[in-house]
């Protein structure tokens, strides 16, 4: 049985201990924003934030988050800075195929979050692990420096 804290609410889920955490949100617990991409950690779709830091769920064992917050792309609008990224994103028209989408934006909340007036370098090296096959970063960046600079 494990005891998670996700998106503000206490669940015991009857899951295996090294089930990833990934599936534990999307078919357990129902939450498929958070997306499936390579499996290995290494695109960023799978990203969440885990005591506010970015985490690729695709291969973070259930175990491992047990008595730590967990937060999807479901609730991070419910946060300022969450809000603020969404927002943008839409203002910046980032947006093209989307299926990357959820992790970017997570990325770029928890970046904001750290630093909230990031710069470009700051920027850059958090984006770095997600992957847009559209290549929308130009995008991204913009939207991201727009919050920081607000």
């Amino acid at each position: 049985m494990q005891k998670l804290m996700i998106n503000g609410q206490e669940h015991d889920l009857d899951v295996a201990d090294d089930m990833p955490l990934l599936w534990v949100l999307r078919d357990v617990m129902g939450l498929t924003g958070t997306k499936y991409g390579c499996g290995i950690a290494q695109c960023g779709v799978c990203t969440v934030h885990l005591d506010g830091q970015a985490v690729r769920s695709c291969v973070l064992p259930v175990s491992a988050v047990a008595g730590r917050k967990v937060t999807t792309i479901e609730a991070v609008g419910e946060q300022p800075v969450g809000q603020a990224v969404q927002q943008a994103w839409l203002a910046h028209e980032v947006v093209q195929c989307g299926y990357c989408q959820s992790g970017q934006i997570m990325s770029a909340v928890a970046l904001l979050q750290q630093h909230p007036k990031a710069n470009d370098e700051q920027i850059v090296d958090a984006m770095s692990g997600n992957l847009c096959r559209c290549a929308t970063y130009t995008r991204i960046r913009a939207a991201i420096k727009s919050v920081s600079q607000a």
